[in-house]
């Protein structure tokens, strides 16, 4: 990575790229990246991607995308073996568009997946959808 794209790095991978580097001149050759390193590294690729965050850092891209797959599966295993979640209720809209709209009015089928393979479906029927944006968001970034 060159001085221009090192300095165009958010802070946050900035950041950790430094630790990395410390970490790299003071380890005893040969050593495994520690694991606290690798949770902070997939925390960045999560919110920057697998190459943005893999190149800066840098480290084995396919190494770091197993790594977020694997990360994904167990978060989504800790969640499950709590409560679960079977239904979601969405607010009506405050302008109670929903009893004016004919019947029918808005037939719409929406399917979610994401990388695991956890799927999502929801079937609207309603003159006006709720906030779709926030409902992906949830399925795709439930700690958030």
């Amino acid at each position: 990575m060159n001085a221009r794209e090192t300095h165009d790095l958010p802070a946050r991978l900035g950041s950790l790229r430094r630790r990395f580097e410390q970490w790299r001149r003071t380890r005893k050759a040969p050593a495994r990246i520690p694991e606290s390193l690798w949770a902070a590294a997939v925390k960045m690729a999560r919110t920057y991607g697998l190459f943005r965050t893999a190149r800066a850092l840098p480290v084995d891209y396919y190494g770091l995308k197993k790594r977020v797959e694997q990360y994904s599966h167990v978060a989504r295993v800790r969640r499950g073996s709590g409560s679960t979640v079977t239904f979601v209720e969405l607010p009506q809209p405050a302008n109670d568009s929903f009893a004016t709209a004919p019947v029918g009015a808005c037939d719409c089928m929406l399917e979610l997946e994401d990388a695991a393979g956890a799927k999502m479906r929801v079937h609207l029927k309603a003159a006006v959808p709720p906030d779709l944006a926030v409902l992906c968001r949830s399925f795709w970034n439930p700690a958030s």
